[in-house]
């Protein structure tokens, strides 16, 4: 069939040009395919079928303005609410935005012919491949024209084959049972309202076939195609359709004239106002409903409606949503639990008697401790650390060992859990056999110089770069981001040399005794004054360098040239997730596993950098230390992110407002109120999956430091869900939709993150708190042969855990003696467990010691142990697809099916019985023409 379709491509030889190089949407002509590459084409018979559908005459000369085909302009009929076009009949599935280059103020004439002309060229190829144009101006600022566009049905068709879209056939029979039984009286009240929120009717699908146009349930033309299909066909057109011809290259799409200035803005409408429901009684009001009854305050309470969530934006944002409130329903568990081990070691602090000890003035008030830095640190009473012994024993509990046991097998249930509920989505939105063949990426196949023979259809195809290439790429950005992870290393050594610097500073200045009265000198230790201000200066530390890395994380990504958007997704996702690891939990290992462990002792002490003297913990531990760090970050970062994503956006549009001009006395289209709305980038839900795995992280891999950090998620959570759904409903113009069956590389994040933390908590109850040594001294040393007692008991237990030292005894020949002046005192004590002086050993690890360290590393190895094979059987007895979700696709897989085949049976029948009539007539009528002749 000759090929009738031809393009408007505008020919500029040698021009200097923005975006030449091989930028965004830059491909040799030979290489660039019509619009669906040959991977998507179903048939050859669909192209054909195209050809027949999107007719364009010859347009003779290109250089000549009057070839373009221009939109129509119209004017603004006055329907704020109107989502058609003029005539009321054609439906606007996309809005592109542009500025009139004859009435820029800064009018550079050739810059601004070019501009205009690639415009045309495009629109005028878009009117060729079917698409129909309508262009208005803005009511508020005449330099602005929006072209409305339109998808007529045989578009729609056609593309939602090549494009594997699935489609109704017919109502879904299958009853489906509601998961709640007869707890449905009570669930009532958290549930979405049906009668405001209808439920979808459920369909049996199957890819369209245009060929097979009748056997799909075509009720009507007009919403046989819901509007997030359509934007998403019209969308997939936009962004492969040719504009310029340059030296044998095409350039092509949407996105590429957006960010170059020749278009403003291209995006899909909302159907109303988010606060008001549209006056056209044939709009549904998706908008406001989601509002009201998803983003509104008053709805915090409730479920999220997550079948018009995906009807509204697609699959891809569903998915999001759905998986959000799994978690945060899953943390409810965690964050009760928590709870109930904080109160257990709050109610049991009083019991505490090892904190007893270091507050009775006749034994922490005793008890001089030697000095914690060199010539400027004095010596001090154990008393003073007192409030923060207390505080210590809240979290420093048995209560604690119990929740970090918990939270390793309630990660692996949240896991196991969501698996199952995301196999019942991709039933329920028909996602099961999504077939997601995608295209490489415009970038990619701008760079596409390199001719290879394909390995398995042995056929020519260009790649970007060769193997060495490709090597050298990876090298590259490989080493670009080791530098960004030893850059935040670097920050984290930083922080602390502030900490050994500082704590001289306020261990001179605050006071050395308790008196009582003063409550300043009953909460701020040295200790607790330097950790507070550390943990402030590193969470800054922590959102400038997490501001810079994004930039850095794109542009590396963008080097390495990934070939679809869900590699280069996948590969950002590692990079950002790898520096955002560093970045935020660098210091809290730091505290939990370096902090107070190479010390030495006072005779000889570890410096850093021949200068600095090695950080020491409480004698408590470093626990306390390490909650505080975990609240300030996890604090800090949920009121940051909250802020910014409430306060940004709406500052933004409350600025537009205010710099439009007379815009309250005029009527408002649609397309006009959305075009003032903030664009919500390709990349912005991919922040949100980050900000949420983050978190994931610090409730499980510190959690045995702070039971309460799945209390603070869940409220953060509560809010989150609210203030994303208030952001996507008010303050952003509406996304493309985008399918999506899982939620892709954050899975297999998670999962690391869950076998991690079973380490890093298993390890802080053995390193960071004192829980090990207590048991030790409880269940060993209180008793003979090594203790004085003649029954199991704690007391005692803080002098026999502080070694004694004779200032005398200091070692390090370079160095002069720094505790002499600094008092009459002979002998001070320290938190480690050696020899005292005198003993044939001195100043060696004593039996304790190795009695601990033994007992930390068995009880490392059963914890660990006890929990990976509970995690694996729960693994393996929990299946990933329920065996109801099983049935429901194989049963949905076989009616669909049969009435396939019905339907090709009940066709050809009636085909093969018109042939055999026209036959019979045939030889009916030779018969009796004879005996009439």
């Amino acid at each position: 069939m000759q090929m009738m379709t031809r393009n408007v491509l505008l020919n500029m030889e040698l021009e200097e040009d923005d975006d030449e190089d091989g930028d965004i949407g830059d491909v040799p002509d030979s290489r660039r395919p019509f619009l669906a590459p040959h991977s998507l084409r179903p048939s050859g018979l669909v192209l054909e079928n195209l050809d027949q559908t999107i007719v364009c005459p010859s347009f003779g000369s290109l250089e000549n303005q009057q070839d373009f085909r221009t939109p129509e302009f119209e004017e603004f009929n006055g329907k704020p609410d109107s989502l058609f076009f003029t005539d009321g009949q054609r439906r606007i599935d996309f809005v592109l935005v542009y500025e009139d280059e004859t009435k820029k103020e800064n009018n550079k004439k050739g810059t601004n012919e070019k501009q205009r002309r690639k415009r045309q060229a495009y629109e005028s190829n878009l009117i060729c491949h079917g698409l129909q144009l309508e262009a208005t101006r803005s009511v508020s600022d005449d330099k602005l024209v929006f072209v409305k566009v339109h998808a007529p049905w045989e578009v729609l068709c056609t593309y939602a084959e090549i494009m594997h879209i699935k489609l109704p056939l017919k109502p879904n029979d299958l009853k489906i049972r509601s998961p709640f039984g007869t707890l449905n009286w009570f669930t009532k009240v958290l549930r979405v309202n049906e009668s405001v929120i209808k439920p979808e009717q459920e369909f049996f699908t199957a890819p369209f076939e245009k060929s097979r146009m009748n056997d799909f349930y075509i009720l009507d033309r007009d919403s046989f195609f819901n509007p997030a299909t359509r934007s998403r066909i019209v969308y997939f057109i936009l962004s492969r359709v040719k504009y310029q011809v340059m030296n044998n290259v095409s350039k092509f799409g949407i996105n590429r004239l957006v960010s170059s200035g020749i278009y403003k803005a291209a995006f899909p409408l909302h159907d109303c106002q988010f606060n008001y429901e549209s006056e056209d009684p044939s709009c549904p009001s998706e908008r406001y409903l989601l509002y009201r009854e998803w983003a509104h305050p008053r709805s915090i309470y409730k479920k999220q409606p997550l079948d018009l969530i995906r009807k509204y934006y697609g699959e891809k944002i569903g998915i999001y949503f759905a998986w959000l409130g799994y978690y945060t329903q899953m943390l409810l568990l965690a964050a009760v639990v928590g709870v109930a081990c904080f109160l257990y070691g709050y109610l049991n602090q009083d019991n505490c008697t090892w904190s007893k000890e270091v507050c009775d003035p006749d034994i922490g008030g005793q008890i001089l401790m030697c000095p914690q830095c060199d010539k400027l640190c004095p010596f001090w009473r154990l008393n003073i650390t007192c409030e923060s012994s207390k505080k210590l024993c809240i979290f420093d509990s048995f209560g604690t060992l119990v929740f970090a046991v918990f939270m390793g097998v309630w990660v692996t249930l949240f896991l196991e859990f969501w698996k199952r509920r995301q196999a019942e989505l991709e039933y329920e939105w028909d996602t099961v056999e999504l077939q997601h063949e995608e295209q490489p990426r415009p970038e990619y196949e701008a760079q596409c110089n390199h001719v290879v023979i394909n390995e398995i259809t042995q056929e020519e195809e260009r790649i970007p770069f060769t193997t060495c290439g490709k090597c050298i790429r990876i090298t590259l950005c490989a080493s670009a981001v080791l530098f960004w992870i030893l850059l935040i290393i670097a920050s984290v050594i930083g922080i602390i040399v502030y900490r050994l610097s500082v704590f001289i500073v306020f261990s001179t200045t605050l006071p050395k005794n308790v008196n009582g009265t003063d409550p300043i000198q009953k909460y701020l230790t040295p200790q607790m004054a330097t950790s507070i201000t550390a943990s402030i200066i590193s969470f800054i530390i922590i959102m400038i360098l997490n501001t810079i890395y994004e930039k850095v994380a794109i542009m590396i990504t963008n080097f390495e040239l990934p070939r679809t958007q869900t590699d280069y997704e996948n590969s950002l996702t590692m990079k950002m997730f790898l520096f955002q690891f560093v970045n935020y939990y660098s210091s809290c290992f730091y505290i939990a596993f370096f902090k107070g462990k190479f010390v030495g002792y006072p005779g000889d002490p570890v410096y850093w950098l021949g200068k600095y003297r090695n950080e020491e913990c409480d004698p408590g531990g470093c626990l306390l230390e390490l909650t505080t760090q975990l609240t300030i970050i996890m604090g800090g970062k949920a009121i940051w992110n909250n802020i910014q994503e409430v306060l940004l956006p709406w500052v933004m549009n409350l600025i537009g407002r205010y710099k439009r001009v007379s815009g309250s006395e005029k009527i408002t289209p649609r397309w006009e109120q959305d075009y003032h709305l903030q664009p919500m980038g390709r990349l912005g839900l991919f922040y949100e999956y980050l900000e949420m795995i983050i978190q994931f992280g610090f409730v499980t891999l510190f959690v045995a430091s702070f039971p309460l950090a799945p209390l603070l998620a869940l409220v953060n959570n509560i809010l989150e869900i609210r203030v994303d759904a208030w952001k996507l409903t008010t303050q952003y113009r509406r996304m493309v939709p985008e399918k999506a069956r899982d939620i892709g590389a954050w899975q297999p994040i998670m999962q690391g993150i869950a076998i991690l933390a079973v380490v890093t908590n298993a390890m802080i109850i053995a390193f960071t708190s004192d829980m090990i040594p207590r048991l030790v001294y409880y269940w060993s040393f209180s008793i003979p042969p090594y203790g004085e007692h003649t029954y199991y008991t704690m007391d005692g237990y803080i002098n026999n855990t502080l070694s004694v030292f004779n200032i005398t005894d200091f070692k390090n020949a370079d160095k002069e003696n720094p505790y002499i002046g600094l008092g009459n005192y002979t002998l001070c004590r320290y938190r480690d467990f050696r020899n005292p002086p005198g003993h044939p050993q001195e100043y060696k690890h004593n039996i304790y010691y190795w009695h601990v360290i033994a007992a930390k590393l068995a009880f490392i190895i059963v914890m660990e142990h006890v929990i990976y094979s509970v995690k694996f059987f729960i693994s393996y007895a929990i299946p990933d697809v329920s065996k109801t979700t099983k049935s429901k696709i194989k049963r949905e897989k076989y009616l669909t099916q049969k009435l396939l085949h019905e339907s090709h049976v009940k066709d050809l029948t009636k085909n093969m019985g018109l042939l055999i009539a026209e036959k019979m007539g045939e030889v009916v009528d030779n018969n009796v023409r004879p005996k009439l002749e």
